[in-house]
Formats: structure tokens, sequence, C-alpha cells
């Protein structure tokens, strides 16, 4: 049994997708030559005013709304005071004790069970630089200080490093469906700190919380996590004391290191922010966002499962990508069969874009085409071997399936008199295996059907193989 539980709390920064910084007019585009993307007021240059992004404020809000957050009609600016090489300012605008969004919720799935995780509060605040360090001396990138952020902090609701693991993919899915994030954490632009604890089941009070810093994929929030609460389990049952401190997650290592002492609000002296305006919100704005909000991935994954008569495990998956769920939808409005068109988006449509490390943004076959397909499966014009060469070949040249079956002469021989004549000859070229069949040995029926196969190039119906086959063989 166990004698402790973690106590997870997950602080997520997402890069909005706005065109400029939150407080100027410079670029927010990903990957430029360092520090060409700079302006006075980034660049922290005295006697500059910031003006806040509106569409910035559109998205947090749009955020808070699609996580079901209360949005503040009134909140404001603060300064966050601290040094570091990559903060020109010496300071961040940040959002303290007034934020845009607080108290919401999402809900994850783990182990089948259905559990809500608590959102305190949604704020924004400006991205800092990028120190570069190279030997023995570093550089500094400005390019991305003031790019618009977001910071969503959980409430400490969250115990497994699995059920972290599952609470940021949803954070992520939200985020790219309302279109305010890209989610690339290998970019940066979806950061995740984590508070740890432990304490023993059944006690009420939390322990001595640790912050881990510097996660940057799925597979590490649950890696670090998982070392972070086995190193405080063991520091407690050897008697020691847990300190609350900041500690940095070294990926190659696979420990998390301690970095300094944790800060308290105090350490930051944050005051209200004298260069801007409070941020005032009208309802009527609020609900106009609200109007704009796409169907969200909760909602279309109920929906897949009773419109469409879907398993829970596909709609899962083609709700997990709002692109990869509208595809779906237009192939399956086309004409295509759900389920069939699930199978094969779940089959040879995601191997082909694995293998090209592609996403379904870039597929070379447009939904109406793979519906095109199925329905020559369904006329028995192909069969479902037949259809995966075919659907290679469509992937390729972006060609449709009926051109492609007519340029390689792929149509299926469902002629009667054609199968019997293959029939007849696999059956006269294999005397032994045709008297061990009649011996008992009724699996060789996959033999022979193979055979007919391979001596029609896959394009006998296999159906009416088989029954061919079972009747020529009593008849024998």
């Amino acid at each position: 049994m166990k004698k402790y539980e973690a106590i997870i709390g997950l602080e997520v920064h997402a890069q909005m997708l706005t065109d400029t910084k939150i407080f100027c007019g410079c670029s927010t585009k990903f990957g430029s030559e360092p520090n060409t993307q700079t302006c006075p007021v980034c660049t922290g240059m005295p006697g500059v005013l910031p003006v806040l992004n509106r569409k910035a404020l559109e998205f947090a809000i749009r955020t808070g709304l699609a996580m079901n957050c209360k949005i503040a009609p009134y909140s404001r600016f603060a300064r966050k005071n601290y040094f570091y090489p990559d903060l020109p300012k010496g300071y961040q605008i940040s959002q303290y004790e007034l934020p845009i969004c607080e108290h919401g919720y999402i809900e994850i799935v783990v182990d089948g069970e259905k559990k809500r995780i608590g959102i305190t509060r949604i704020h924004m605040e400006e991205d800092a630089g990028k120190n570069i360090h190279e030997g023995d001396h570093s550089l500094v990138d400005l390019n991305r200080t003031g790019v618009p952020l977001m910071e969503i902090v959980s409430e400490p609701d969250i115990r497994s490093p699995k059920e972290a693991v599952e609470y940021m993919k949803k954070l992520r899915t939200i985020l790219r469906y309302i279109g305010v994030c890209d989610g690339n954490m290998e970019q940066g632009s979806l950061r995740c700190d984590a508070n740890v604890s432990v304490r023993p089941v059944g006690q009420e009070e939390f322990g001595t919380k640790v912050e881990v810093k510097n996660i940057n994929s799925f597979k590490f929030v649950e890696r670090a996590l998982d070392y972070e609460i086995k190193r405080q389990i063991k520091v407690l049952e050897e008697g020691g004391t847990l300190v609350q401190e900041t500690r940095l997650w070294d990926s190659g290592a696979g420990v998390t290191l301690s970095m300094r002492t944790k800060e308290e609000a105090h350490d930051y002296r944050y005051f209200p922010e004298p260069d801007l305006v409070p941020v005032t919100v009208d309802e009527k704005w609020t609900e106009d966002i609200r109007a704009t909000l796409p169907e969200l991935p909760d909602a279309k994954r109920e929906r897949f499962i009773s419109e469409y008569g879907l398993p829970e495990y596909d709609a899962d998956l083609l709700t997990s990508e709002r692109a990869l769920a509208d595809w779906y939808e237009e192939a399956v409005k086309s004409g295509g069969q759900p389920k069939a068109v699930s199978n094969w988006m779940m089959g040879e449509l995601m191997r082909l874009l694995n293998e090209a490390n592609a996403s379904i943004e870039d597929c070379p076959v447009k939904p109406a085409q793979l519906a095109g397909m199925l329905k020559l499966i369904d006329k028995g014009t192909i069969s479902g071997k037949i259809a995966k060469t075919v659907f290679e070949e469509m992937y390729k040249t972006g060609k449709d399936a009926e051109t492609i079956v007519n340029e390689k002469g792929l149509v299926q021989i469902t002629d009667e008199n054609a199968i019997l004549k293959t029939v007849d000859e696999v059956l006269a070229s294999n005397p032994k295996e045709v008297e061990r069949y009649k011996n008992g040995e009724e699996k060789l029926i996959g033999f022979f059907v193979g055979q007919v196969m391979k001596l029609t190039k896959g394009k006998a119906n296999p159906k009416a193989v088989n029954e061919l086959l079972r009747k020529r063989l009593k008849e024998q």
C-alpha cells in the first residue's frame, strides 16, 4: 500500500500566436537572426511607453472562456522585479493580484476515469529574452523579449505524473483548437514548470513544495515528476527535511538539480505597472469572443461517438487535433462510411504521414479522394488489398483512386468464369494439398486463396475466390 501521495500543480507558459509583441510592434516570428526583432520598447530603453496588444488580450479571454474561467471586468498589470541578463528592463510586466481569468477547470481521462483539474488563474505577461552559452562566455538574444505569454496556473489537483501528462496534452489540444498557441514544446512556445510536494497518505496539509523548471516535452513531464517524487520520498524516509527550492530538470542525466532556494512573492517586489492603464473588459466583448469559439475537443469527441457511432478510442484519436477532426468530417461528408474512414485514417494515412514526418495539413490526399476510393471498394471495383496499393499511389501522386485504378489496370476481377479458371489451375497444380484438405485439414483453404490471389496479382474478388474454392473442393 502507498505510504505517500504526490501533490502536483502545473504552471504552463503558452506563447500567443500574435504577429507582434505584447507591448510594441516588433515581429514575434520564430527563428530570425538574433536581436533583429527588437526596438526601444522591448529592449527597455529610457523614456519609452508600452501599449497593450489588443489581440493578445482577446486571445487571453478566448483561452479563459475555453477553460471555463470567469473573465475579470477589471484587471491590471504589475511589475515583477528581478535581475537577469535576458530581462533588459530589470523587471517583467506581468499580472499579479488582478489577473484577466480566474476559477476555471478542464477535464481529463486517466485509466478510464474522468477527473476535473481546477485552473486557479490565467494571466498575461511578456516573455524574457534567451541566454546562449558558448564555452566560457554567454550571449543574449532579445528577439523573444516582449513576446506575449499566458501563464496558466492549475490548482494542486494533480496526483501523479500520468495525470500531469494528460492535463498538459488536454491543455495543448484546447490551445491549438482555439488558435491562440501552436503548442510547439521543442521551440519553447509551450513551457511547463511543476510545483511538487509529497505527504503521507491521509494527511490533510501539504508537504514542502519544490518547483521544477525546464520541462519541454510530455515525456520529460512524466520523467521529471517521477524522479522528483521518488527523490522527496527518499529524503523523508531517511529522516531528512525537504527545503522549498527551485530545481532544474536535467533531461540528459534524468535528474533534478538544485538551482536556488524558492523566492516568495515579496521577493519580486510587485507593484502596479504605472505605464499601463488598467484593463477593462465589458460583457458584450466577452460574449462576442465566446461566440467565435469553435466546438471544443470534449464536445467534438462526444459528438463523434454519438453521431458517427465511433468507438471511444477512434474518437479520442481523431479529435486530438482540430485539423484531423476536420479532415475526418470532410471525408465522411464526401460519402465515406464513418468507421471505414476512421480505419483508413488511423492505419494507412497515419503510417504514411509518420513516415514522411508530416502533419494532416501537409497531406497530399484530400478527404474527398479517400471517400472516392472507399466507394470503389464498396462497389467491388477494387479489393481492400489492392486499395492499399492504390492509396499509397494516391499519397505519392495526389491523383484520384479511379485514375490510378484505370492507369494501372487494377480493376478487381469479379467474373466468376475467369476466377474459376484460375481456381482449377491452382487445384490441379497442388494435388497433395487438395488430398490433405479432403482429409480434414480445412485451414489449407488459406493456402489456396493465396495462390489464386498470387496468380491474379491480387485482383480477384476474395469473397468469390473463397466461395468458388470451397465449391470445387467439395466436388472433388
